[in-house]
């Protein structure tokens, strides 16, 4: 019976890989460990992995040194998702994000290195936004990182201080680079969401600059399971690499409108307002690395998994209506005043 310690696992992404991994390993258990802070919901995690005599819960920061220490003691595999993840809401709030995403991540890596002698696979969930805009397309794993961003900063500086752990002391760690990801029980404060609730709220659609931007966008659940194939692959193949997750295609924002718009049927409604600072342009994902070495390929389309969501949302109201008041994050511009995205 192995131990997969999961930081984080009440989050968004983290639940996904939670409920997914405690489905399809009936030999594994589960110890999560999450702060449950606007962003963590216990019921992300499913009942039947709540009540399972497999999974235990822990409610706690990642810089408590001792418990993270502790839980890392009991554990074989580790997976790292803990992180403030909010672009916009870091150009406000931005030492907390360096606290919990650098800080946070030196002490689940130091403990980590601490109990090496147990340890087997050690897997960083870091993120595309490390990037920046596309310096060139798609983007692979060797691109240079430029983050624009607060958070984007924190998480390349949590990235290399992984890889540097390997580095000096040949910790069995592997960096993950989602690129955006979507699905059912996302934060309201995420674009996709967003523009879904408010479809069922019948406002408009708000829009950060011209809505030219594109991404890569992800499914959770195709995440959750490339995590799965980089916990289980050789460690030869994958100890001390970078895989990008993504699906290799690129839609811009207003596409993902004019798609959820007509899901629901509704006329184009949508309200644009002044670009987000630290914006990036253009993200698409190389998917060469991790489809040769961990054999990823996403499985569902945008269209699926849009469909997916937008049904979640429209059938579970009582979920995600305790959001509400936070699908807006303040932001403060350059002469202090303070405009909400």
């Amino acid at each position: 019976m192995k131990t997969v310690f999961v930081t984080g696992g009440a989050g968004f992404i983290g639940s996904n890989f939670v409920n997914s991994l405690y489905r399809k390993y009936a030999d594994y258990r589960l110890i999560v460990l999450d702060a449950l802070t606007y962003a963590g919901d216990i019921e992300n995690i499913l009942p039947e992995v709540r009540n399972s005599q497999r999974f235990e819960f822990w409610y706690g920061d990642i810089n408590n040194l001792d418990l993270v220490s502790d839980l890392v003691g009991r554990s074989d595999i580790v997976v790292h998702f803990a992180a403030e993840t909010h672009v916009a809401r870091s150009l406000y709030s931005h030492r907390v994000f360096f606290v919990t995403d650098v800080l946070g991540t030196q002490s689940v890596t130091n403990a980590v290195l601490k109990h090496s002698d147990r340890i087997e696979r050690f897997v960083h969930i870091s993120t595309s936004e490390v990037y920046g805009t596309a310096a060139y397309e798609p983007m692979d794993e060797d691109h240079p990182l430029n983050p624009t961003s607060p958070y984007a900063a924190a998480k390349a500086g949590a990235d290399r201080l992984v890889y540097s752990y390997f580095i000096a002391h040949g910790i069995p760690a592997v960096i993950i680079r989602p690129f955006n990801n979507y699905g059912p029980r996302q934060h309201l404060e995420k674009v996709v969401p967003r523009f879904i609730t408010s479809c069922i709220l019948g406002e408009p659609l708000t829009i950060h600059g011209d809505g030219s931007a594109s991404r890569d966008w992800v499914y959770a659940e195709d995440t959750a399971r490339a995590i799965d194939l980089a916990i289980h692959a050789p460690a030869e193949k994958v100890v001390g690499e970078v895989f990008n997750v993504g699906t290799g295609r690129t839609i811009s924002v207003n596409e993902i409108a004019a798609m959820i718009l007509s899901e629901f049927g509704l006329e184009k409604n949508l309200d644009f307002i002044s670009e987000r600072f630290g914006q990036v342009q253009k993200h698409i994902s190389s998917t060469e690395k991790a489809g040769k070495i961990l054999g990823f390929r996403a499985s569902a389309d945008f269209e699926k998994g849009l469909r997916q969501t937008i049904s979640w949302y429209q059938n579970n109201r009582p979920l995600w209506e305790k959001q509400m008041m936070m699908r807006k994050v303040p932001v403060k511009t350059k002469d202090g005043s303070i405009v909400w995205y």
